[in-house]
């Protein structure tokens, strides 16, 4: 179980890092064009645009990004308390 635990949040810790890297390549859009930025696009646009939908922009600066990493370290935190609450 704690080896789960310790690949969940591995991959989670992966993820937000792609996120962060993802969130970054917006600033050049030249860099969004490449291979890297179209993969980081496929694996990170799907999960971006839940938040997206949800809240609008303000102004030029969206925000969606911000509560996206904030949810999936939440969601993490609650999963591994959810198994140590089990074990």
């Amino acid at each position: 179980m704690i080896l789960f635990l310790n690949l969940l949040n591995q991959a989670v810790t992966i993820y937000t890092y792609a996120l962060i890297i993802y969130i970054l390549m917006s600033w050049v859009p030249s860099i969004q064009q490449s291979a890297v930025g179209r993969f980081l696009g496929r694996i990170c646009d799907p999960y971006l645009d839940i938040f997206r939908k949800i809240i609008p922009p303000i102004g030029m600066i969206d925000i969606s990004p911000i509560v996206a990493i904030f949810a999936l370290r939440l969601a993490m935190s609650g999963v591994a308390y959810l198994l140590f609450a089990f074990i």
